[in-house]
């Protein structure tokens, strides 16, 4: 249970998943130690160097993890890793003696944050097939139904919701893509020493065909490939890619979720984010329908997007071999960042689910809107059957100004009655043609067929 006498990183329950959290946790920590504790043990059996018996010891102490006896230990010498071999060498009378034979600290601690990457990434990318097939859905749901598209803020011409949406399921598949890459190709730093060049296990395993034999066991029973060369740690530009990764799908969640907010706004009304019957907008103003969750993303977004720079720093000022300058950001560093994207997509699963879509609303918009855009019809047709383009031009300018000026002071949009009263543009185009100028539905182009093919593109894949 978590304790609120102290202070709690809103992480710690407020934002993120159980999964995420029991990922970074100090115990899932300690565990994986003690995993790659055993996997050298194992190893080192190969060489004589370690025998069945202190292996086994060592397996069947292996998720005895003791935090409060490693922490107090901790406060005497100073150093997490060796308090918790101090423990576990205590649990295991015949295997104590062996643990962490020819190891440095960082060959234990980075091999071990590199599995929680990777099994973070995992639950990132399991997350994020969801939402795609979530988002799939709805693109197919609403591909056909207009809406207006703004460029400047300002009323364009009419798109569809589903084509909208399917350039949000675009970007988030180019993060997918970036996020497999990225997992595919982590490496841990594998065991090479305290300043990289594996002299220790050179001695120990009887030379260079040796050292590599042990690694390349290692890495076999861990499933996590290692760097060829490293220094006292792995390379930090790979923390770099990472969270850049990450950066990346946080900017196009927080651009989802800031066009979101502006279409709940009351002004444009279309599409907003669920609203429980009991939920609360407002202390002050009891009518208030505030998009919460979507400036929840884009609040968390922010913070990711820092992430990137944090690992910038530890990578290019590590001095030399290695400098200890990144390891306390490095605690909360990663588990933040993951956590933040995990509630970001949660989050964005939640309100795709239950996205409000006023209709009626969405008509009303084309009502007033639409008109202008249709607009331009007016002008390509019109130049087809002979007219000046210029001419027309400044024609339809001068009349669609009038219209504005009418919509402003709140009048229904008269352009098209202007248009149809227009000599100088129904001696080009017939009234009955006017009339299919002006209809929505003939005016979104690729964005009905685009969008089921994005969708469709998702289904399968997913």
């Amino acid at each position: 249970m978590t304790e609120f006498a102290n202070y709690q990183s809103p992480f710690s329950w407020r934002y993120g998943s159980p999964e995420m959290r029991t990922i970074w946790s100090e115990e899932n920590k300690r565990l994986l130690w003690r995993r790659l504790w055993v996997a050298l043990a194992e190893a080192q059996t190969e060489w004589g160097l370690v025998n069945r018996a202190q292996v086994d010891d060592l397996k069947a102490h292996q998720t005895d993890v003791d935090v409060p006896r490693s922490l107090a230990i901790e406060e005497k010498n100073h150093h997490d890793l060796m308090a918790e071999i101090k423990v576990y060498a205590g649990q295991c009378p015949l295997g104590g003696g062996i643990i962490h034979l020819g190891a440095t600290s960082m060959d234990i601690k980075d091999n071990a944050e590199a599995l929680q990457i990777a099994q973070s990434l995992d639950l990132i990318l399991d997350k994020l097939k969801q939402l795609l097939v979530k988002l799939a859905e709805k693109t197919d749901l609403y591909a056909a139904l207009p809406v207006m598209a703004f460029t400047h803020l300002q009323p364009a011409e009419p798109t569809t919701l589903g084509y909208r949406l399917a350039n949000f399921a675009q970007d988030l598949l180019e993060d997918y893509d970036s996020l497999v890459r990225v997992r595919a190709g982590l490496k841990g730093k594998g065991f090479k020493g305290a300043v990289g060049n594996a002299a220790s296990y050179v001695m120990l395993y009887g030379g260079l065909e040796g050292q590599r034999r042990f690694e390349d066991l290692i890495s076999r029973s861990l499933k996590l490939p290692f760097f060829e060369l490293t220094t006292q740690t792995y390379s930090r530009k790979q923390d770099y890619a990472v969270l850049s990764t990450l950066a990346g799908l946080a900017a196009t969640a927080s651009k989802f979720a800031f066009d979101l907010r502006l279409l709940q706004s009351e002004v444009i009304g279309e599409v907003g984010e669920p609203f429980a019957a009991q939920q609360v907008g407002s202390s002050a103003m009891p009518f208030k329908r505030n998009p919460i969750e979507s400036e929840k993303i884009d609040s968390l977004a922010r913070a990711v997007s820092v992430a990137p720079l944090t690992a910038w720093n530890n990578y290019a000022n590590s001095l030399l071999e290695r400098t200890l300058d990144d390891s306390a950001n490095r605690r909360t560093l990663f588990p933040e960042t993951f956590l933040a994207v995990d509630e970001i997509l949660s989050t964005l699963t939640e309100i795709l689910t239950n996205l409000r879509v006023n209709e009626a609303i969405i008509q009303r918009n084309l009502h007033t809107f639409a008109p202008f855009a249709a607009s331009e019809r007016v002008l390509m047709a019109a130049v087809k059957a002979g007219a000046d383009r210029q001419e027309m031009h400044e024609l339809l300018r001068t009349l669609s100004m009038a219209a504005w000026q009418e919509v402003q002071a709140g009048s229904p949009n008269p352009l098209i009655e202007l248009i149809q009263q227009e000599a100088g543009i129904t001696r080009w185009i017939s009234a009955a043609e006017l009339t299919q100028l002006f209809a929505v539905e003939g005016y979104t182009g690729i964005a009905e067929s685009r969008a089921h093919e994005m969708a469709a593109k998702i289904k399968q894949l997913f």
